[in-house]
């Protein structure tokens, strides 16, 4: 039995009420229609993602033999490209934890873990673990991904000095330490922005390093061989730009990511009001809605199904009048910043 199946709880039963009546809605065999997975979706959307990357750093290359003035714009999309794909790789790690980008659970656990979570300071089994708390407790204060949208509305103001912060990179600089922190056991693992220091219980600083290489070593070798891959190529640069767009635009789509999904939707268990679906146009999937995470109602009514299963179910759900008519990313971001002092 997973988190989000918990019958004992208030929670728990109003969902599986709530997931009665969609079967009531659409049918037993619609519904498990739904359910069907596929290697080769998997298989095409983890090369996909790495081969956009492969593009982008080419891009890079080339347009380092152009003037000055044509090569600086060129780079920085070719870097927000790259950090819209690692975006993806965290959708498509995301889409494992439920083991529903492969049909194989090999696949699911290790090969997506290796080629899309580690390569991103992520790890699978423990985003596992708190992503179904996530599912388990939306709507509620016990939702371990509340931290993400507290506290709005906000003023434009403020949600502008939010975004630079991203751009800079000092969200991606502060994240990256607290992925320190939390590999050598120092704070609880999350990916809210929450942090809780856990109890020392006698262990010394060697301890501490001990532990973040014990738990860090797959993201210290993904990387390293990414970098020693494309300096085998000639071009070791292009890891730097691998890691500017990790610090930099990939927080600022994050958090317009979770902004969208759950950011000023009502506080209540039930999935059809607590969580938003947004439109996502071809920017928005470039850059942060990647693997049609963007049907964000259909995801947490079915948590189950593949992401390129998601549209046909918003299709259904629209159908039954059951989903209300897709905001735009834009009208999201206007609303969390409403605010006006």
């Amino acid at each position: 039995m997973t988190a989000t199946d918990q019958p004992f709880s208030e929670e728990g039963l109003h969902r599986q009420t709530a997931r009665r009546k969609l079967t009531e809605l659409l049918g037993k065999e619609t519904i498990v229609g739904l359910h069907k997975r596929s290697d080769l979706q998997g298989w095409y959307a983890v090369i996909s993602v790495w081969a956009v990357v492969a593009l982008a750093m080419a891009t890079i290359v080339w347009a380092q033999s152009q003037p000055l003035w044509m090569a600086i714009p060129i780079i920085a999309v070719a870097i927000t490209v790259i950090a819209g794909r690692q975006l993806g790789m965290a959708i498509l790690m995301h889409e494992a934890s439920h083991r529903s980008l492969f049909n194989n659970v090999w696949l699911n656990d290790n090969l997506t873990n290796w080629l899309c979570g580690h390569p991103i300071f992520l790890e699978i089994h423990k985003y596992r673990k708190h992503h179904f708390i996530h599912h388990a407790k939306t709507g509620t204060d016990e939702d371990n991904d509340y931290s993400l949208i507290r506290g709005l509305p906000t003023t434009r103001a403020s949600l502008i000095r939010k975004f630079t912060r991203d751009c800079l990179g000092m969200t991606g600089v502060k994240a990256l330490f607290g992925m320190v922190l939390m590999n050598a056991g120092v704070l609880k693992w999350t990916v809210a922005s929450d942090t809780e220091k856990l109890p020392r219980n006698g262990r010394s600083n060697w301890d501490y390093v001990k532990t973040f290489f014990q738990q860090a070593w797959p993201t210290l070798l993904t990387n390293f061989t990414l970098f020693a891959l494309l300096s085998a190529l000639g071009q070791p640069q292009l890891f730097l730009a691998w890691i500017i767009a990790y610090l930099m635009p990939y927080y600022l789509f994050i958090r317009i990511r979770a902004l969208a999904e759950h950011a000023m939707t009502e506080q209540c268990p039930d999935m059809l009001k607590n969580t938003r679906s947004t439109k996502a146009g071809f920017l928005a999937r470039a850059f942060v809605a990647p693997f049609h995470v963007n049907y964000h109602i259909e995801h947490h009514a079915l948590a189950a199904i593949s992401f390129w299963q998601l549209p046909k179910l918003h299709k259904l759900l629209r159908e039954k009048d059951a989903v209300p008519e897709l905001p735009s990313y834009w009208s999201v971001l206007k609303l969390v910043s409403s605010r006006t002092s």
